[in-house]
């Protein structure tokens, strides 16, 4: 039996070591300094549940960013975007109006910012093939909690380990075994300190929960919250993906990823525009 240590370090995130303070206002600058592979995802309003994602990537963080391969179709929140806890401080009035929406638990909406990237899942017993990301087999007794009265609230356990009596302190919680094809691979976003050895705080009851990169169902069948795709683009993620490159998740509405692009060093908008 696998010990609560034991699977916690496997769930790592292996989070970028950047300041939630930081403003990127130059080159090499801000939230994504330290990183050399970034997602741009982008939808057209905070509202819509279809968008695409970009690769990117750079030689070294003092270098432009590149695109990589073409955009792809994705669909987020069946309820849209909202801004959620990430790497980057997104409070300022220069990144975040006074009508935009925040993300928050059972919401629907998928979180808008930046966010670290890391370890993959699936239902297999080994990884896909070429994965360098750290990998966590979804055994029956896997668990994302998403009860916000809990004290393991937006985190990956095991069932059988952290409750071996039957009797976790959660009544609400993700059996991801049991999802089904959608989980069939995945990828952790560091939303609201899901990582608890990176350098995430503790998550913040009601921000949001176990949310991840995973297949869809469809081109227009939102998600809880999560980000979905075809499973062979998933696959080129999951293989594409360097943890030693300190890879990143960009994901908002067209018009904000303009507005805050400058601070942030983000490529052009006109790079992630739909195809």
């Amino acid at each position: 039996m696998r010990s609560a240590l034991t699977l916690t370090i496997a769930v790592a995130l292996f989070a970028s070591a950047v300041s939630a303070q930081s403003q990127a206002s130059k080159p090499g600058s801000g939230a994504l300094a330290h990183s050399t592979q970034m997602i741009a995802v982008t939808t057209s309003d905070w509202n819509a549940v279809e968008g695409h994602l970009q690769r990117y990537e750079r030689a070294a963080t003092n270098q432009p960013w590149h695109p990589i391969g073409q955009p792809f179709s994705i669909v987020v929140g069946k309820n849209g975007l909202g801004w959620g806890i990430g790497v980057a401080a997104s409070d300022a009035p220069q990144f975040h109006a006074a009508s935009d929406p925040i993300k928050h638990e059972g919401d629907g909406k998928g979180p808008a910012g930046i966010f670290a990237l890391g370890t993959a899942f699936g239902d297999a017993p080994a990884p896909l093939p070429g994965l360098k990301l750290p990998y966590l087999e979804l055994t029956p007794s896997i668990e994302c909690v998403d009860d916000t009265n809990s004290s393991h609230y937006n985190r990956i356990v095991d069932r059988a380990t952290v409750a071996p009596g039957g009797k976790p302190d959660w009544h609400s919680s993700e059996h991801m075994r049991g999802i089904g094809e959608a989980y069939r691979w995945g990828i952790v976003v560091d939303l609201n300190g899901i990582d608890a050895h990176g350098n995430s705080s503790p998550p913040k009851p009601g921000a949001g929960s176990c949310v991840f990169l995973h297949i869809w169902h469809s081109q227009t069948q939102g998600t809880a919250g999560c980000t979905a795709m075809p499973e062979s683009n998933l696959e080129t993620l999951l293989t594409w993906l360097d943890p030693a490159r300190k890879p990143l998740l960009v994901q908002l509405p067209q018009q904000t990823y303009g507005r805050v692009a400058s601070q942030w060093n983000l490529p052009g908008l006109a790079s992630v525009a739909q195809p």
